[in-house]
C-alpha cells in the first residue's frame, strides 16, 4: 500500500503556511532548492500539482487546499501526541489562527481576540500580520481561520470569503501635549498647515480621510506616511505630528504614549470586519470574537453598523 511521506507533507504544509519557499526555508532551516525538491516529490507521490507559479509568487491549487487541510489536522494531532507521551493531561487544544491586516490598529486587534482567550482555557493562538492579499491567500488554504480587516472582502477577489461586520467607531486626532494644546483651539480648522502623520495610502482610513479634508478645505502639512500603527504612535508621541487612532482605544493610547486628544473627526468612522472562508462561522473561537463584538460595544466606542446583522 502506497503511503504519504510525512517529511514531504510537512515541508509542503510549511510552504503553504508561510506563503512561499523562501519564508518556509528560513523557518525549517533548509535550503530553498532542497525544500522545492521535497514539494515536487510530494506532488509526484500524490499525482497532483499542489502549487502554481504566478508573477505574484506560489499559489496553492484546489488539490493543494485539500492536502493542506488534512496536513493541518495531522500535525495538530502530532502535537497532542507529544503532549500525551510527555505526561501532559490529555486535552483537545483549540487552535485559532488570526490574520491581521498590516494597517489594522494593534490595540484594537488585541481587544477583539481577547474574548477568545478568556473563553477557552486551552486555546493555542497564532497571530500573523501581513498585507491583505497574502492573508486572503492564507485564508483560502486554511492557513488562517479569520482575517481582521478595516474593509470588507474586496470585489473581484479570486477567493471565497465572507465579511462579518464587527462594528465601527469614531476616528480621533491625537498628538503630543504641546501640539495637542495648540491644535485643540479652533479644531478642525486648526489642522490647516499643521504637521500630520498620515496612515498609508492603501488603507481604508486614508481613502476616507482625503475627501473629509477636501470637503472642509483643509490641507495639513504631511510630515510622514506610516503603515505600521504602533510606529506611527511612537513618532507622534515625540511631537513630530498629529495622528489618527480609533476612538475605541483613545484612553489606552493616551496612557501608553503620553499623548492627548485633539478632537474627533465629525462624521468619519472606521469600520472593522472578521473575514472567514465560510458564510456561517464554525470555529468556536472565531464565534467568541464575533459574539463579544455583537454583545458588548468595545470600550464604549465600537458600535454595530446600522442595519448590520450579527455575525453567525
Amino acid at each position: 500500500m502506497h503511503r504519504v511521506n510525512f517529511r514531504h507533507l510537512h515541508h509542503f504544509w510549511r510552504v503553504a503556511k508561510e506563503g512561499g519557499v523562501s519564508a518556509a526555508a528560513r523557518v525549517l532551516h533548509v535550503s530553498q532548492p532542497a525544500l522545492s525538491a521535497q514539494v515536487r516529490r510530494l506532488e509526484r507521490e500524490l499525482g497532483e500539482t499542489l502549487f502554481t507559479r504566478t508573477p505574484q509568487g506560489m499559489e496553492v491549487t484546489d488539490a493543494g487546499r485539500v492536502v493542506f487541510r488534512y496536513a493541518d489536522e495531522i500535525f495538530a494531532l502530532g502535537d497532542e501526541l507529544m503532549e500525551a507521551v510527555r505526561g501532559a493531561p490529555a486535552r483537545r487544544t483549540l487552535r485559532l489562527r488570526v490574520g491581521i491586516v498590516d494597517a489594522f490598529p494593534k490595540l484594537l486587534a488585541y481587544h477583539l481576540v481577547a474574548p477568545a482567550l478568556q473563553a477557552f482555557e486551552h486555546l493555542h493562538l497564532e497571530l500573523r500580520t501581513a498585507a491583505p492579499e497574502r492573508l486572503f491567500s492564507a485564508l483560502a488554504v486554511h492557513g488562517v481561520d479569520v482575517v481582521l480587516s478595516d474593509e470588507p472582502v474586496p470585489p473581484g477577489l479570486d477567493v471565497r470569503a465572507y465579511s462579518h461586520p464587527l462594528g465601527d467607531c469614531p476616528v480621533v486626532v491625537m498628538a503630543a501635549a504641546p501640539l495637542a494644546t495648540r491644535l485643540s483651539r479652533g479644531f478642525p480648522g486648526s489642522l490647516q498647515g499643521a504637521p500630520f502623520l498620515m496612515p498609508a495610502g492603501h488603507t481604508a482610513l486614508r481613502r476616507a480621510l482625503a475627501p473629509w479634508l477636501a470637503d472642509r478645505g483643509l490641507t495639513p502639512r504631511i510630515v510622514g506616511e506610516v503603515d505600521d500603527s504602533a510606529l506611527l504612535k511612537v513618532i507622534g508621541q515625540h511631537g513630530f505630528g498629529a495622528f489618527l487612532i480609533p476612538g475605541a482605544v483613545q484612553d489606552e493610547v493616551a496612557r501608553m504614549y503620553h499623548v492627548r486628544v485633539v478632537g474627533e473627526l465629525d462624521g468619519l468612522r472606521e469600520r472593522y470586519y472578521a473575514i472567514t472562508a465560510e458564510r456561517r462561522i464554525r470555529n468556536p473561537a472565531v464565534a467568541a470574537i464575533s459574539e463579544a463584538a455583537r454583545r458588548e460595544p468595545l470600550l464604549g466606542g465600537l458600535r454595530r453598523e446600522p442595519g448590520a446583522r450579527p455575525p453567525r
